[in-house]
């Protein structure tokens, strides 16, 4: 069994102008582990919390309750892109030995990321149900590769939002067709951060890595707001290409590259593989 646990960053709405405070970037984006490596995971997981931030959990607490201790992307990126030398240097090495977690356990990483267009309508509900739906054919290509059964499990919103996702799925794989996710268990279900490494891991990736890493690469000088900042070249430069080297890409039919971290980039259309590196 493989589980893919799926978190966002950033907002759904339009962004009408160029100045205008609203989040230029979208990303919906996780990661995928083997079931049989949860446990030892979690456990990591929990040990690097206590060694990074020992005083973010009460001092009479239990070891487990670190779980309930989430450390936030946009927490880590205000320290890259505002805190002195040293507080930046403890975010960026936080990072660094997240990273090394996800290469030690074998994580592979799938995502969307939007770059939302400037004064044109943005669709956030369509480009949200669309991204699953994308997310769940490349979930199926790497159950299909490694020969496993997978379960999408994704950070809960509200009912109605959950709903229309986990509907989406649920119409092509009952599709009279043939059902196009044959290798997913069920149906997504979703959970809440506080009680799942893995929606933790995958908050990470998008507020942490991908969303600075985008806003650095696709709306430096194109968008000026606080979202984007320069410093968030730090984030790019050290750990852009780590990132690449974690992603699952495969060749479809045609031999196009699908899969992996993909930008659809609405202001200067560039490659995708300018997120991660010059």
């Amino acid at each position: 069994m493989m589980v893919f646990y799926v978190d966002e960053a950033g907002c759904l709405g339009t962004l009408p102008a160029a100045t205008s405070p609203i989040q230029p970037v979208f990303t919906l984006a996780g990661v995928v582990m083997k079931r049989e490596r949860l446990n030892d995971f979690t456990l990591d997981w929990l040990h690097l919390k206590e060694r990074f931030f020992p005083n973010l959990r009460a001092a009479h607490a239990d070891f487990l309750d670190w779980i309930m201790v989430e450390i936030k992307g946009a927490e880590l990126r205000k320290y890259i892109r505002q805190a002195p030398r040293d507080p930046r240097r403890h975010a960026l090495g936080f990072m660094d030995k997240f990273l090394t977690l996800l290469e030690r356990h074998e994580v592979r990483l799938l995502g969307r990321v939007y770059v939302k267009p400037i004064g044109t309508a943005f669709n956030g509900r369509a480009v949200y149900t669309s991204a699953v739906q994308s997310l769940a054919t490349d979930f199926q290509r790497y159950l299909e590769t490694v020969n496993r059964e997978g379960l999408m499990v994704l950070d809960s919103r509200n009912k109605p939002k959950n709903t229309n996702v986990s509907h989406s799925v649920f119409t092509q794989k009952f599709r009279a067709a043939g059902d196009a996710y044959s290798r997913l268990t069920e149906m997504p279900v979703f959970g809440h951060s506080d009680n799942h490494a893995g929606i933790q891991a995958a908050d990470l990736i998008c507020s942490a890595f991908l969303f600075p890493m985008a806003a650095y690469a696709y709306c430096q000088g194109r968008v000026t707001n606080i979202h984007v900042h320069l410093q968030y070249y730090r984030i790019r430069d050290r750990f852009g290409e780590r990132l690449k080297a974690l992603q699952f890409r495969y060749q479809d039919a045609n031999q196009w590259w699908r899969g992996g971290i993909t930008v659809s980039d609405g202001i200067g259309h560039q490659r995708g593989s300018v997120l991660f590196g010059p």
